[in-house]
């Protein structure tokens, strides 16, 4: 409960922009497609963690460790998906 309830929306707001920055100036080096299709990942896989994140509340009333770590997997592997797929 207390991890669950640290994790402030702006905050959470604000790591989502600066890693989505982070990752269009590591594709830079590809040209200005690389720059977008970085950003594009880091969107993705914060959209589909904040779908599953929202499923995991309504399913389980709550959020666990697990969910946590569930979280943290599918972002990772839906950056991955959408950059290998660029």
């Amino acid at each position: 409960a207390a991890v669950a309830g640290a994790a402030l929306g702006g905050a959470a707001a604000g790591c989502a922009a600066l890693r989505g920055a982070v990752a269009a100036a590591a594709g830079a080096t590809g040209g200005p497609f690389g720059a977008v299709h970085g950003a594009l990942a880091v969107v993705v896989a914060v959209a589909v963690a904040e779908g599953l994140l929202r499923h995991c509340r309504r399913r389980l009333g709550g959020v666990t460790g697990d969910v946590f770590g569930a979280l943290a997997e599918t972002a990772a592997l839906t950056a991955l998906v959408v950059l290998a797929l660029g």
